[in-house]
């Protein structure tokens, strides 16, 4: 990898950016940019580092991880945000996602599903753990928030969107169907449309809450 995956931290607690700090140091592709205590602070250094990638806490003074991922957004919306925080509560987790989050992890997870996540919402996958996936669902089967089109989804566009819940790049996508990589981005913007949709993780969820995907891997 020629450029390395720049990375931007934003947590109160000092003990957690360190131990964030040791465990990105040891990945020659990854390269840690700035820090930030609070959720102000991380608005202002996203503007200022330009992150690739930014591990976002929930719970921060001054203001909170969602304050956080909407103004960061805002301002840049190439930008993909990896929440990494303690709570996996429904009202925190369907925020951060609507909003813009391509990831959540929860703290307890390992060095390696950390690193992991950051490699793949860097390449614009989406990256959550099962269970907070589940929550997900049920919390979307309880949202009106994301009303269908009339305009339904095409054969192609199904396959597409079973791909996109699989957690697959848009070049591997195309790999798998043997078409382009700019075909397969046309049909993910127009799922994207259709499904009046802001990402992938939402179009992700929406295919396990409809049974066009599943979380089992051999399904």
């Amino acid at each position: 990898m020629t450029n390395k995956i720049r990375i931007l931290i934003a947590d109160d607690h000092a003990v957690v950016r360190r131990g964030l700090r040791t465990i990105l140091s040891s990945e020659p592709e990854m390269e840690l940019v700035d820090e930030a205590a609070d959720g102000m602070e991380a608005v202002l250094k996203a503007r200022s580092c330009h992150p690739d990638v930014i591990l976002l806490d929930m719970v921060m003074p001054r203001l909170d991880g969602l304050g956080a991922i909407k103004q960061i957004k805002q301002e840049n919306p190439t930008v993909r945000i990896l929440v990494l925080t303690s709570f996996a509560e429904d009202d925190k987790l369907f925020p951060a996602i609507k909003h813009g989050a391509l990831g959540y992890l929860l703290k307890d997870s390992s060095p390696e599903q950390l690193i992991q996540a950051i490699r793949d919402v860097y390449a614009g996958k989406s990256s959550l753990d099962p269970s907070v996936a589940l929550k997900l669902i049920r919390e979307l089967n309880r949202s009106s928030d994301l009303p269908l089109s009339a305009d339904p989804l095409s054969e192609r566009e199904l396959e597409v969107l079973k791909l996109v819940a699989r957690g697959l790049t848009n070049q591997e996508i195309a790999e798998t169907l043997v078409i382009g990589e700019r075909t397969v981005g046309n049909h993910i913007s127009s799922i994207l449309g259709k499904l009046h949709l802001a990402n992938r993780t939402q179009a992700a969820l929406y295919a396990l809450r409809e049974g066009i995907a599943t979380l089992d891997p051999e399904s």
